[in-house]
């Protein structure tokens, strides 16, 4: 599963390095993509092995757009999922796509002058004004 993840570099953690299992040394590296949606989410992606190098290329704050696969797996009866970034692209919009328009605002229409009125229970009509609440 290929997704694309758009938004503002906020950090980058230290590389970590290890070794696997069968005497293989890994490295990884995190970073923080932040999204320019109405409400913005953080998203934190790892890159692996050679692809770690793509990351020096880029500053807090440029905007990117980064090509990543999920994956999760089982460790114990538990799952742990994993954002993995294969690619990296400075700016919003990737090579040859056209401009993501923005998201539309939605309006909301005022009732015409000579619609009835609301009519509220008397209960609810002086509801706030007393604590007429029974505990």
């Amino acid at each position: 599963m290929a997704l694309d993840l758009t938004g503002t570099l906020i950090k980058v953690l230290p590389e970590v390095t290890g070794a696997g299992k069968n005497g293989t040394d890994w490295k990884k590296q995190e970073f923080v993509v932040e999204t320019s949606e109405q409400y913005p989410k953080k998203v934190c992606l790892s890159l692996w092995g050679d692809k770690i190098g793509e990351l020096k290329n880029y500053n807090l704050g440029d905007q990117v757009t980064v090509s990543l696969n999920l994956e999760s797996r089982e460790y114990n009866e538990r799952w742990y999922t994993e954002a993995r970034a294969w690619r990296i692209q400075r700016g919003a919009v990737a090579e040859g796509a056209a401009p993501a328009q923005p998201a539309a605002t939605p309006t909301f229409a005022t009732p015409p002058a000579n619609t009835p009125a609301t009519v509220l229970p008397p209960a609810m009509q002086s509801f706030g004004e007393e604590d007429d609440l029974p505990f």
